[in-house]
């Protein structure tokens, strides 16, 4: 399993935005050459993340984008569902959706989604304001 290209710019683009002073904005050309960014990508995962709620948009000449909400009320595991969909680490973690011919009974079933539950403990954990402190304005 690798997080993908999309996940990881979201990742480092509100790192970015965390690292703001409060109410301050950041145009997509600012974040992209700062993140080393594709600027025509990072204005889709702005766009996604907008929708999602972790971003607000801001329109004309000095307009950008912010976080919608302090970084401590933001979570990695928000960044990336918001990007990726639900994490699922395993068929067997889907319920319903599960086809496999060994779904009743699985002995790996209870495995697969205490090591889900786990992981996405671990993302929800990690916030932007525990983090931001890396990343730091140039």
């Amino acid at each position: 399993m690798q997080l993908s290209r999309k996940a990881d710019y979201a990742l480092r683009a509100v790192m970015h935005f965390a690292g703001l002073p409060k109410g301050k904005l950041a145009s997509i050309g600012t974040v992209a050459k700062s993140q080393k960014i594709p600027r025509e990508f990072l204005a889709k995962i702005l766009k996604d993340l907008t929708w999602a709620g972790i971003l607000a948009s801001y329109q004309g000449v000095t307009g950008g984008y912010r976080l919608a909400r302090p970084p401590k009320d933001v979570s990695f595991l928000n960044v990336i569902e918001a990007m990726e969909g639900p994490i699922c680490l395993n068929l067997c973690c889907e319920g319903d959706k599960c086809e496999c011919e060994h779904y009743k009974g699985c002995k790996m079933r209870d495995f697969w989604i205490r090591q889900q539950n786990g992981f996405r403990k671990t993302l929800a954990a990690a916030n932007f304001a525990k983090y931001k402190t890396v990343f730091k304005q140039s």
